[in-house]
């Protein structure tokens, strides 16, 4: 999986990600939010466009990411997921906690 990071300002970065979030990848995603945090970027927004494949493994490192976020002060938010990641999201009841947003430049725009 590749992780690009664009700093949108505010204290708000863009994790864009690309390929398959689960079990193997699951650790890059939780230290790109630590670093982005760490940082002082707490407001993050997880663009999943380009994810072709979650597990639960994958699931848990973006539930991590929310906790360390709100830890923070911040908020954690996903954007643009595909069938398969809403599909995971439903059947987990993970939509109420991960809010799905259109894209992740605008994820914050209500803030």
């Amino acid at each position: 999986m590749d992780i690009t990071v664009k700093d949108l300002g505010d204290g708000v970065a863009v994790l864009q990600l690309d390929g398959r979030l689960n079990m193997v990848t699951a650790s890059c995603l939780r230290d790109h939010v630590g670093s982005a945090v760490s940082s002082g970027q707490n407001r993050i927004a997880v663009d999943l466009a380009g994810i072709e494949f979650i597990d639960s493994s994958g699931l848990g490192a973006l539930i991590n990411g929310l906790k360390t976020a709100r830890q923070a002060g911040g908020d954690l938010r996903i954007a643009a997921p595909n069938d398969q990641v809403k599909l995971v999201l439903q059947l987990t009841n993970m939509e109420r906690l991960l809010t799905a947003y259109d894209s992740a430049e605008t994820a914050f725009n209500d803030d």
